[in-house]
């Protein structure tokens, strides 16, 4: 099958006195097959609403919208798969996204993320226990998720190509939502404090986790928050000695809190 701006390029030259002949030996394409597109000028742009990859045209654009891009990219590097679709020959992929049961919104967040980058394209939910793939079919998926790769996440290097990089730093408040909505929280942190009294009261305030085993993730989500200003620290950890956790963010100054709230705020 071929791209449409390859259809496109092929009856542009030959339209301006360029045989079939040469057209074919340029672009490896039959003659009889640019004779077709001659014949019906609909198969040119036959999949022009339905198959048109921002990232194979000649000049590589970006998938838009870039808000819902950067959104589903940060649900993606939490929750997020690609997986062929039926038989690999003919090479159309999956985004799978796994989604708690427990948080319904989150769940039409993610399918209305898909859809609005693919609106032409159907995007599925199917139950399973305790949780809720939302998915979508596409050939260019692996175009919009170079990140994509055999194993898990955590096992290879994660980085942005700076396409992407471009979008995050315009669209950081979609990416740290979308990377809480996935692998994060908003808590309900519980601390026991002694009193000059000597009287031991309990004092309660939110905080945000983040969690992912992949580091290179961990650093992406830090970055992101760098940019927007919102401190936050390595969770440490206590019990049996105080220990740090290196694959957990940890937000919890009561400015940085009311300002995750204002963009992320606690899964429904």
């Amino acid at each position: 099958m071929y791209s449409p701006h390859v259809r496109r390029e092929a009856t542009s030259l030959i339209d301006s006195g360029v045989s079939y002949t040469e057209v074919g030996r340029r672009m490896g394409i039959n003659r009889s097959t640019l004779q077709s597109w001659m014949r019906d000028r609909s198969l040119v742009d036959k999949y022009l609403g339905t198959d048109l990859c921002p990232r194979c045209e000649p000049i590589p654009g970006t998938p838009k919208p870039l808000d819902a891009y950067s959104y589903l990219l940060g649900l993606y590097f939490g929750d997020g798969s690609l997986t062929p679709a039926g038989d690999p020959a003919k090479r159309v992929w999956r985004l799978r996204v796994m989604c708690s049961d427990t948080w319904p919104g989150l769940i039409e967040l993610c399918a209305g993320a898909m859809a609005a980058i693919r609106p032409d394209h159907k995007v599925s939910r199917v139950p399973s226990t305790g949780c809720t793939e939302v998915h979508s079919n596409w050939k260019h998926w692996p175009c919009l998720f170079p990140q994509h790769g055999p194993g898990r996440k955590h096992d290879r290097t994660i980085a942005l190509e700076p396409w992407q990089q471009v979008i995050v730093e315009e669209h950081p408040k979609n990416f740290v939502r979308g990377l809480i909505h996935s692998d994060g929280s908003r808590v309900l942190n519980r601390v026991k404090r002694k009193h000059p009294d000597g009287c031991e009261r309990y004092y309660e305030y939110p905080r945000y986790h983040f969690t992912n085993v992949s580091t290179d993730v961990i650093g992406l989500c830090t970055e992101a928050l760098d940019q927007l200003d919102i401190p936050w620290k390595v969770h440490t950890s206590k019990g049996k000695g105080t220990h740090q956790d290196k694959h957990v963010v940890s937000i919890s100054r009561k400015e940085a809190v009311a300002r995750m709230d204002s963009f992320v705020g606690p899964k429904y």
